[in-house]
């Protein structure tokens, strides 16, 4: 649980917020004004691409869990509730 916060927080602070800042603020100079709809959709593309990974990493732990604990395969050994029957 504590490695997800973490990952969240890190997330939070390296992508979400510098984005947010840059979408809702203007340059410095003035004159010199942003592009909200790129930086917008450069956001939406960054966080598509994060999403897509962490999908990625889901199902494929996911399906290593499946082929790991299958019945068949030959290194599953019972649990000594199942070996005994007691349930």
């Amino acid at each position: 649980m504590k490695v997800i916060i973490g990952f969240g927080l890190v997330l939070a602070l390296l992508i979400v917020l510098p984005s947010v800042q840059n979408v809702m603020a203007a340059g410095d100079t003035p004159g010199e004004y942003l592009d909200r709809k790129e930086l917008i959709w450069g956001l939406f593309y960054r966080l598509m691409i994060v999403a897509f990974t962490v999908g990625t990493v889901v199902s494929g732990m996911i399906v290593w869990l499946v082929l790991r604990f299958r019945e068949s395969n030959p290194k599953a050994k019972p649990t000594s509730y199942e070996a005994e029957g007691n349930w």
